[in-house]
Order: C-alpha cells, then structure tokens, then sequence
C-alpha cells in the first residue's frame, strides 16, 4: 500500500516538473507580453492617424467672483503623433496651456461663464496655445468636463 502511494506521488511529481518546463519553454519562446503602456484610446486613435493629447489633465479652478467658486475643466484636443517634433512641443508646452486655461478661466466670474457659450471660451483657449506653438498648430479643442464644484 505504501509502495503506490509513493508511486502515485512521483507520477504527479514527474507530472508537475513537465508542466513546469513546458511553461518555462513556452514563456521564453512564446509570443511574449504586451508591453506597450499607450491608453487604449491613443493606440485606437492610430487607427485614424491622431491621438488625443489628454495631459493637461483635470482641473479644479476658482472664479474671479467676491465669494470664488469652484469650476473643474478637463481640456483635451487632437494631434498626429506622426509629427514628432510638434508632439514634443506640445508635450513641453503642457504647464503653459494648464496656466493659460486657469488664467483665462479664472479671470471670469461664475455668472460671466454661464452668459459665455462654449465655443467662445474654446476659441478663445484655441487662440492663446496656438499663439505659443511654433511647430504646428492645434485644429480644435474639446471639454470632457465643465462644470462647478
């Protein structure tokens, strides 16, 4: 009785080793891991010959009112990654739009920003990044968020 269990616990030990060296085989010779850290939306984007420049971020800004209120605003715009000098500036350019987009919101009141439509304030923001790139130029902006806090 002892012999087959022992006999039953090297087959499953022989057993494991083989799965074990299979994997080992398979992991280094395999079709490999995805490793690319692009947002699924960027890589999507390709598809079309443009990404979506999101690091600018979400950001939480406070009106020019008495009593200031809150407003948080999430900027984005498309660009052709395939223009990599422009996309380097842009990248480098991304504290200048942060500080234009609070400067230029914040210099409103909350009431000011209600009677103003959208596209205004889009082309107005539009106006002032372009006026700092040199290298190309941004086509149009899109808010995925406005709204007060």
């Amino acid at each position: 009785m002892l012999q087959n269990i022992e006999r039953v616990l090297k087959i499953i030990l022989v057993s494991l080793l083989i799965i074990i060296l299979i994997g080992t085989i398979y992991g280094l010779l395999g079709p490999g891991i995805n490793t690319d850290s692009r947002r699924i939306t960027d890589i999507a984007n390709e598809n079309w010959g443009h990404n979506t420049f999101t690091d600018i971020g979400q950001l939480r800004i406070t009106t020019a009112d008495p009593q200031p209120e809150g407003l948080i605003i999430y900027v984005t715009f498309t660009y052709y990654p395939s223009d990599r000098a422009f996309t380097e500036e842009l990248y480098l350019r991304t504290v200048n739009f942060r500080e234009i987009i609070i400067s230029y919101i914040g210099s409103f009141t909350m009431n000011d920003l209600r009677g103003l439509n959208e596209d205004t304030i889009k082309n107005e923001l539009l106006r002032q990044f372009n006026a700092i790139l040199r290298l190309g130029q941004i086509e149009s902006l899109f808010f995925s968020e406005f709204m007060p806090f």
